[in-house]
């Protein structure tokens, strides 16, 4: 009888069991290739936008420096002269220089290989067989300008691929162009790769570590197991949701803290308007302050991105004056933005020691404005806030046209928006309502607070 218990046990309990594991490592594992291959493809499109960004930002900087001499209308060769010698001066890091061909192919500026200047490189084929210098002209004439070849990097001598952005000098039958090369984009898609497949081979081992250690304790537990266990596993799947929430939230703050590093083709632009504003005050040149203004100008703009940026991602206010000051600046941006008229009741609410349950009303009132924006067509928005009887009411209202809220848990539906809110005010044990009828739409999110003060709410 005993032995027939343990076969009813493994058959019943472990190899199920096991199987499930198994079937679950195999599934991880799955998903995560097809999320490495994701990254890599978002990582690798994102890259190559930095580096177009960038390199119209330094071919614009090299047509600002010949351009008191293109703009005089002046086509001599002591013209074109100066011009060449301006772009053979201004190279930028180890391999970053400027070249230039006329229609014919011949190249007329190329400083770090000295020997092509004068040589009509028309013919000439990178390791693929394809011709580089006709593309290169090609691209400026049908296409965006934009080119990924192979060249010789200076820096190792070896042919690399690169990326080039070229523009066209009509009057002087010349193509102007730089480019910067991609070797570092394959080492960082190298590199995730590496990591991603030593997380998945990390996965796959954790996973069967656990299905080897649960199985042990499920044949050496029988028959013991009962309804607890079913409820310690949903206590962890709940503790889990409320990880990836918070995890989401310090995802925002880092992004919003790296993300100043993504403008620095900006800042380049205008560290070399300035360079260039010194240059021709050191020769007595009139038109420094042109240059000036144009590096204070993009200053300007990288600040302001900066602070848009890290502020849409997590406002300050929030972290530091706490949720009626954050809504406030919120609806201040809402009736900049929209020109809706904004009429806010917010009432003093002390939810500091509660940074999650801050975090989730802002957040809702933030895709409700959004939702507002986009579909509504309102006029008038009204949004209050106040806490009473141990909980915090956030009300947000519109005039706009309406939806059906009956599909909104439609899996079809574009009510995705409502949904998250819903389950961000859930996770929480709140509650979220909303009504809907042609000139009317009230959401209606109503969460729990132990600071509240006991009472009616508005």
């Amino acid at each position: 009888m005993g032995l027939r218990l343990k076969h009813k046990v493994i058959v019943l309990a472990v190899l199920p069991l096991i199987a499930a594991v198994a079937a679950i490592a195999i599934l991880v594992a799955m998903q995560a290739r097809d999320l490495e291959r994701q990254q890599e493809s978002v990582l690798n499109e994102a890259m190559l936008a930095a580096k177009r960004a960038e390199l119209q930002h330094y071919v614009q900087l090299a047509q600002t420096s010949i351009d008191h001499l293109y703009s005089s209308g002046r086509d001599d060769e002591a013209t074109k002269a100066e011009a060449k010698r301006i772009l053979s001066e201004m190279n930028y890091g180890d391999d970053g220089y400027f070249f230039a061909y006329d229609i014919t192919g011949l190249n007329v500026v190329h400083p770090r290989q000295s020997e092509l200047v004068g040589r009509n490189l028309w013919d000439k084929q990178d390791s693929e067989g394809l011709p580089v210098i006709q593309r290169l002209i090609a691209a400026t004439v049908s296409g965006d300008g934009f080119l990924q070849y192979k060249w010789n990097k200076p820096s190792t001598g070896m042919e690399t691929a690169k990326l080039g952005y070229v523009v066209k000098l009509d009057r002087w039958g010349w193509v102007l162009g730089t480019g910067i090369y991609l070797d570092d984009v394959e080492s960082i898609r190298s590199k995730l790769r590496e990591r991603m497949s030593s997380r998945i081979a990390t996965t796959v081992v954790g996973f069967t570590v656990v299905g080897i250690v649960a199985a042990l304790i499920v044949f050496a537990g029988g028959m013991a197991l009962n309804i607890s266990e079913h409820q310690l596993a949903d206590r962890r799947l709940k503790a889990l949701a409320q990880r990836i929430v918070t995890s989401h939230e310090e995802e925002r703050t880092r992004v919003a803290r790296d993300l100043h590093d993504g403008l620095s083709q900006l800042l380049v632009s205008v560290k070399f308007h300035l360079e260039l504003a010194r240059e021709r005050a050191l020769a007595g040149r009139d038109d420094v302050a042109e240059h000036i203004t144009k590096g204070l100008d993009g200053l300007g703009v990288a600040i302001g991105e900066i602070r848009s940026i890290s502020h849409n991602l997590r406002p300050s206010l929030l972290d530091n004056l706490g949720l009626s000051a954050a809504l406030r600046q919120l609806l201040d941006e809402f009736h900049l933005r929209t020109g809706i008229v904004v009429e806010a009741d917010i009432g003093k609410v002390d939810l500091l020691a509660d940074e999650a349950g801050a975090t989730t009303l802002y957040r809702i009132a933030q895709e409700a404005l959004t939702n507002i924006e986009r579909h509504a067509d309102a006029h008038h928005v009204r949004l209050a806030l106040a806490s009473g009887g141990g909980a915090v009411r956030l009300v947000i209202a519109d005039d706009g046209r309406g939806f059906d809220t009956s599909r909104i848990d439609h899996p079809r539906s574009g009510g995705i928006g409502l949904r998250n809110m819903r389950e961000r005010i859930e996770h929480h044990g709140g509650q979220l309502a909303v009504s809907s009828v042609p000139g009317h739409t009230e959401l209606s999110a109503l969460l729990p607070c132990p600071n509240a003060k006991k009472g009616s709410m508005s």
